[in-house]
């Protein structure tokens, strides 16, 4: 004998008042005019080296913070500081993402008065850091050679939420078999309009290109 059974779409309540969250996030970043980045990539593929070669290529040019998230240590956050950058930790308690709220608690404790430009350096994966809009203006995410052409196409969602693709680590190009014009195809099937960069962090190569990108983008915001 079956019974009734109430089902309750908790994942759906949960994404739409996140949703909203994030817009009410973004209004005040425009009402501060600070320009928040979401950066997200799988481990490894370069985020914290890649913002490290952004800091010395946009000082002078703007006032730059970082926030770093992770499921625990500060590791990332000590490697900003140390370089000079203003950093904060975020430990997100064994969640593989952050969403609106969490975002916003990082920034009062970090300061928005003390950035035009905050970097939002989302947790390491490739699926959960999608799923939630954080209330950045725009999300960036990084595919090192290494990782294979292919991601586009095994993780769509990441691709088809971010305006900006790097493709980090093009001094090992000759020993991979990475094909940048299947990485490119593969990205632009999932969004037509995402901007794609093509960069190594450990070399300099393309992040004059990247800071150009993030310095147009943030002046359109506050502008």
């Amino acid at each position: 004998m079956t019974k009734d059974v109430r089902v309750i779409e908790v994942k759906r309540s949960i994404f739409e008042n996140n949703d909203k969250d994030a817009e009410r996030l973004r209004d005040e970043l425009k009402e501060k005019k600070v320009f928040l980045l979401n950066l997200m990539s799988s481990p490894g593929a370069g985020k914290t080296t890649t913002l490290l070669a952004l800091a010395r290529a946009l000082e002078g040019r703007i006032k730059m913070g970082v926030m770093e998230a992770d499921i625990d240590a500060a590791v990332d956050a000590e490697k900003m500081t140390e370089a000079g950058v203003k950093s904060i930790q975020i430990h997100t308690g064994g969640m593989c993402h952050l969403d609106a709220d969490m975002t916003r608690q990082g920034l009062y404790e970090f300061g928005m008065e003390d950035a035009e430009l905050i970097v939002l350096e989302n947790v390491g994966n490739l699926v959960c850091p999608a799923e939630f809009d954080t209330g950045a203006v725009k999300n960036m995410t990084i595919l090192s050679v290494p990782e294979g052409d292919d991601k586009p196409l095994k993780y769509p969602l990441m691709y088809e939420k971010c305006d900006l693709l790097v493709i980090n680590k093009t001094d090992v190009l000759p020993y991979f078999d990475f094909d940048k014009e299947k990485a490119e195809a593969y990205a632009k099937r999932r969004n037509p309009d995402i901007d794609i960069l093509y960069i190594s962090a450990k070399t300099g190569e393309g992040i004059e290109e990247l800071a150009d990108w993030v310095l147009t983008q943030a002046k359109a915001w506050r502008s």
